[in-house]
């Protein structure tokens, strides 16, 4: 009987569990598409996009295309970057995954970032607020990220 009950009981984990982790993140097939189309509804059809509105690049070094959208890069209603503040401007961190399509990891209120090499490996140097180093004022805050899978991960700030 009470064997019978854990085999329940897995059968129901093995049905539950996947449709609350899809609940909790889902697969976008076209990031760039879905930008545009949800600030397209935003700014009533009068919104425009940057050159550098979309960047493509291997982000986690899992030889998929990642995309990093850059909300400064856009125009709504005349008005570039509607959601950048002296703070930095929104960037959306969308990974590709094996399974097709993307799941935005990260939204970072950034001023911009390089992507270059560190001990064999690409990493995010995002270039913040001071305030995110922990400072007032003074030179912007340079936090330094490598990305392992979907996760975000803290190497180093200055």
């Amino acid at each position: 009987m009470k064997s019978l009950l854990i085999v329940i009981l897995n059968l129901i984990a093995l049905v539950v569990m996947p449709v609350m982790a899809q609940a909790q993140q889902s697969l976008v097939q076209d990031p760039v598409a879905f930008e545009k189309e949800h600030f397209s509804k935003r700014c009533e059809g009068q919104a425009s996009f940057g050159d550098g509105f979309a960047t493509e690049r291997d982000i986690n070094n899992d030889s998929l295309t990642d995309i990093v959208v850059n909300e400064g890069e856009i125009t709504c209603k005349g008005e570039k970057g509607p959601d950048c503040t002296d703070e930095g401007c929104p960037y959306n961190f969308y990974i590709h995954v094996a399974e097709g399509g993307y799941i935005l990891v990260a939204t970072a209120r950034i001023y911009g970032y390089d992507f270059i090499q560190r001990f064999g490996n690409m990493v995010l140097v995002m270039k913040m607020h001071p305030r995110f180093c922990d400072r007032t004022e003074g030179d912007s805050c340079e936090i330094t990220v490598r990305v392992r899978g979907v996760k975000f991960v803290t190497v180093a700030k200055k």
